[in-house]
């Protein structure tokens, strides 16, 4: 069976000499001198860019949550923009040593709840909630303000084989949860929603506001491939819903699945937007934003053809010639695609967002930002900060908070060998335009 792995004419880009947009530090603040640090599946537990969200703005506070040294999860919490941070440690430690297993937070605009769910691979999920309006009431930053942990969403009771917490808030102020059921090559996207203090099923969407959704097919057989060493994802796929994720339709405003009773497959017509074979390392999981006018912007990574036609391995092609493209939807719908003229030198993924001017910036590995301007069709880009030159010691891959761009916060970890702990780091950056 098949997997989408949601997130969610080439034109070659030109690097423009002080046209594109900059980016200036604001703070790089020190969370906890000792994370947790081990490397499983090219990356490390606490920083992972599919999680939603590691750190999280809400009202007047900004949250975080992270493992530490002993694999007991910790929950930070400072007032907006620059308070100190206050911690807690939940009584949850890391089951086990895989870097899927991470920490995400959600908070439910109608209670005002601080939702986390946490540690799961194929596995039952950890869950636990706040007690109603911590999120907005600076309340005592105790563990005695969180429920008792279980593995279902209050009393809702989602499966044993769950993947890719993440928590997403509706335009219309309700709080949803998307996850994955089953194994890798062999599951479903799901979707729960919580409303007047209770969770319920939506249902599967993938074995009053846009939601959009881009991601990849990932074949379970490893034959589909060039190399037993490849990746088997293959193929961009892009649909929406204007019914907080009940009905389905492609670019073209085809109704193409409904929620629960007939998702979307691999044979679903029209959500190609990009093809491409799985024989060039394409990654699952990297980055989306929207735009002021509603249109949506794609970040992907793969190694082009003109390296190579068959990445043996991706672990060492990846980082040698993978490159990331942005892939946008244009004003008659249509999508173009322009390559960003940098190697990634990761395996990992990068994370695209936008200004109020919809100027585009792209926080690859290591903390390098690259950035390109709306007023150039989006081809000026330009490596505007290097974590590498600047002594930041990333490990990689980064996670950032969606939820708050004025300035943008990323969230990082230094790299490390073995088990040994690193500090785990939080830096902001002005998004000068």
């Amino acid at each position: 069976m098949k997997l989408i792995k949601a997130i969610v004419g080439l034109l070659l880009a030109n690097v423009c000499s002080g046209a594109a947009p900059t980016v200036s530090v604001v703070s790089n603040t020190l969370l906890d001198a000792k994370g947790i640090f081990f490397v499983s599946f090219d990356g490390v537990v606490n920083v992972d860019s599919f999680q939603l969200s590691a750190v999280l703005a809400f009202q007047s506070f900004q949250y975080a949550a992270w493992y530490t040294s002993t694999g007991m999860a910790i929950l930070g919490r400072r007032t907006l923009p620059s308070g100190a941070w206050s911690t807690l440690q939940l009584p949850h430690n890391l089951s086990t040593s895989d870097s899927h297993n991470v920490i995400s937070l959600g908070v439910s605009p109608q209670d005002g709840k601080i939702h986390v769910a946490l540690d799961c691979h194929s596995s039952q999920v950890s869950y636990t909630s706040s007690v109603a309006n911590l999120a907005t009431s600076g309340a005592s930053w105790v563990a005695s303000q969180f429920a008792p942990i279980t593995t279902t969403l209050g009393t809702l009771n989602i499966g044993t084989e769950i993947t890719y917490p993440q928590f997403v808030i509706t335009p219309t102020n309700l709080l949803q949860f998307v996850f994955r059921t089953g194994v890798s090559g062999n599951g479903a996207t799901q979707l729960a929603e919580y409303s007047a203090g209770t969770w319920t099923n939506v249902g599967s969407w993938a074995s009053a506001g846009r939601a959009h959704v881009s991601g990849t097919w990932r074949e379970q057989s490893g034959a589909v491939s060039c190399s037993s060493l490849g990746l088997t994802n293959h193929d961009t796929v892009y649909f929406y819903s204007d019914d907080l994720g009940r009905t389905w339709f492609n670019s073209a405003g085809t109704h193409i699945g409904t929620s629960g009773t007939s998702p979307i497959n691999v044979n679903t017509a029209g959500i190609i937007i990009d093809a491409l074979d799985a024989d060039h390392g394409l990654m699952n999981q990297e980055s989306q934003t929207v735009d002021s006018t509603g249109r949506i912007h794609i970040i992907i990574s793969y190694v082009p053809g003109r390296f190579t036609q068959c990445v043996e391995n991706y672990e060492t092609v990846r980082p040698e010639f993978a490159r990331p493209f942005h892939l946008y939807q244009a004003t008659n719908g249509s999508f173009v695609k322009v390559e960003i003229p940098f190697f990634i030198q990761s395996v990992g993924r990068s994370q695209i967002v936008m200004d109020a001017d919809d100027n585009v910036y792209v926080v690859m590995p290591f903390v390098r930002v690259v950035t390109a301007s709306k007023a150039s069709g989006w081809t000026d880009w330009t490596v505007v900060y290097n974590g590498t030159t600047t002594g930041l010691d990333v490990f990689e891959e980064i996670t950032l908070d969606r939820a708050r761009v004025t300035p943008v916060s990323v969230l990082y970890q230094q790299t490390s060998t073995g088990t040994t702990p690193s500090a785990v780091k939080l830096i902001d950056f002005a998004l000068n335009g």
